[in-house]
């Protein structure tokens, strides 16, 4: 209910707006003037609810004084706003003052108590008239400062809101981009593959490479690039990739798995593995007579998901953690990745595997199916 208050501008102006003026009646002016005063006079409290009905009558004007200067320059603004509350304070002084000497007291009143404060009367009379002035007109400024107030405080949301949705849609976006740029490079190494075994008049192995490279593909197109998938999806996945690798490598391509039960579980970056395992393939495995093996591991550890990845190619050169002049899509794309997925908190690194070889270590927040029910 506070929620579609809050929504409504037109609700929520007239609560404020009655609310406002109701409690000013009672608390700021009516029970105010009792605790400072021995008395009131016996019609005071009507007089009271009377000016507050006024007084809203008035700032009801100035509501679509203002409405109309919305949108024009600030000073135009700022104009209407002290030309409005200095005229709207100085009628509702007047009718103030006229309602106070017809229903409270009578102008004989004070005309007699007036003389018998002599000489010090006309003093007592401007110093009056400024003061109630003051009031009047600080009354009606605040009531013009908070409708503004309010007014640029929903401006400001709504902005807040349109940056926050722009920089939502910039980083799907940017993920989207990221997530699709490497199907087509992998795409691109298989066709390559496919050429080749073609002109080697492989046809039965070709053949086979379209087929799992369909069912890839159809896998790869029915998942949303910005959807988590559990581990145990991305193996699925990762497994129609490597059947395809398999058409080339047959026997020299090995893969071992070390996994947790808790770490099936977790929910990671669509298709995060298989651009890795693609280089492991291209730049370990492809490079070695003999072929290779990769192998993954996955635990949970002090509420992070680890994985590792590591081959027993040839191994590159590091320096500081990193592979000199390194040009490829799959790592530079992953790390790309998981920056915008987890900002500071996750980590890749790469190191060498003992005897050779190379290593990819990430960590990331560990989430599940369960956790987010």
């Amino acid at each position: 209910m506070v929620k579609d208050l809050v929504n409504n501008p037109s609700r929520l102006f007239w609560l404020l707006h009655l609310g406002g003026w109701l409690a000013w009646a009672l608390f700021a002016k009516y029970t105010y003037t009792v605790i400072t005063l021995d008395e009131v006079p016996p019609r005071y409290f009507v007089y009271v609810m009377v000016i507050s009905a006024i007084g809203m009558l008035l700032t009801l004007v100035l509501r679509y004084l203002y409405k109309a200067l919305w949108g024009r320059s600030l000073w135009l603004q700022g104009a209407g706003l002290l030309i409005g509350t200095v005229a709207a304070g100085y009628a509702w002084m007047q009718a103030r003052s006229y309602l106070y000497m017809t229903f409270i007291e009578t102008r004989e009143d004070v005309s007699a108590w007036m003389d018998k404060m002599g000489d010090a009367a006309e003093i007592y009379a401007k110093v009056s008239y400024m003061s109630t002035f003051t009031v009047a007109w600080f009354v009606i400024l605040a009531w013009s400062a908070l409708y503004f107030g309010i007014k640029y405080y929903r401006v400001f949301q709504e902005v807040q809101r349109s940056a926050l949705k722009s920089a939502a849609m910039a980083h799907e976006a940017q993920l989207k981009m990221l997530r699709y740029q490497l199907n087509p490079h992998f795409l691109f190494n298989t066709l390559n593959a496919i050429s080749t075994l073609i002109l080697e008049q492989a046809t039965a192995d070709a053949n086979r490479m379209v087929t799992r490279l369909s069912s890839f593909l159809r896998h790869s197109l029915d998942n949303d690039p910005m959807k988590m998938v559990t581990l145990e999806q991305e193996l699925t996945a990762l497994k129609l990739y490597l059947d395809i690798e398999k058409v080339r490598f047959e026997e020299r391509l090995l893969l071992e798995l070390d996994i947790e039960d808790d770490a099936y579980h977790a929910l990671i970056p669509s298709l995060l593995l298989q651009p890795l395992i693609e280089n492991a393939i291209k730049y370990g495995i492809a490079r070695s007579e003999e072929g290779g093996t990769l192998r993954i591991a996955a635990r949970v550890f002090a509420g992070d998901l680890l994985l590792e990845l590591s081959d027993d190619g040839p191994g590159v050169e590091l320096v500081d953690g990193e592979i000199p002049g390194a040009n490829g899509v799959g790592l530079r794309n992953t790390r790309e990745r998981l920056a915008e997925l987890y900002g500071t908190h996750h980590s890749f690194r790469l190191s060498n595997t003992e005897p050779h070889g190379l290593t990819i270590r990430i960590r990331i927040p560990y989430e599940s199916k369960s956790h987010q029910a």
